[in-house]
């Protein structure tokens, strides 16, 4: 009964009773780590093309090239200059089904994934450019240099390690003449 008379007096009470408990036993909730702030994406792309560049192998391989499939490439880049990095993949996938085991091409989809944030997919196609590459010269480094970056941005700092050593391994010194 005295539950009951109190209830009487107090309409509100139990309703009052029930948030001041909710409240007391609601904690704020933990914030998230946030993570370390890494590259961007465009960084990313930037610094995989900057390996081919760097890259003074004596020997670079230029692979006979379908006109059409070039014509893809410079469209894609220029979809790719201007931000569309959606039209860009949809070019080079037309590429791909014309050449699928091209290794430019397949770099150059790569690096349009990084962009568009397709981290695995990037690997994956760096992977596979150069399992059908020379393993020697710009393309190969660029295909190493994926691998470092997208390692880096899972903070696999062991696997950056490793792939680094790849890039390296992409370079072929000439004879050195006297």
């Amino acid at each position: 009964m005295p539950y009951r008379s109190f209830r009487l007096r107090h309409p509100l009470a139990p309703a009052a009773l029930a948030g001041l408990l909710l409240t007391a036993c609601a904690q704020p909730a933990p914030e998230a780590p946030k993570p370390p702030p890494g590259k961007s994406n465009a960084l990313m792309v930037d610094e995989i093309r900057a390996a081919g560049e760097r890259d003074k192998s004596v020997i670079n391989v230029h692979p006979l090239v379908d006109p059409g499939i070039v014509a893809l490439q410079d469209a894609a880049r220029q979809d790719e200059r201007s931000g569309q990095y959606q039209a860009a993949a949809t070019k080079l996938d037309m590429a791909l089904k014309r050449s699928p085991e091209a290794p430019d091409v397949l770099q150059d989809r790569a690096e349009v994934a990084i962009y568009m944030g397709d981290f695995q997919l990037a690997e994956k196609l760096a992977h596979q450019s150069w399992a059908l590459g020379s393993k020697q010269g710009p393309l190969c480094a660029r295909n190493w240099q994926t691998i470092v970056e997208i390692r880096l941005q899972v903070h696999d700092q062991t696997g950056a390690a490793s792939a680094s050593k790849w890039v390296g391994e992409c370079r072929e010194t000439g004879v050195q003449r006297l």
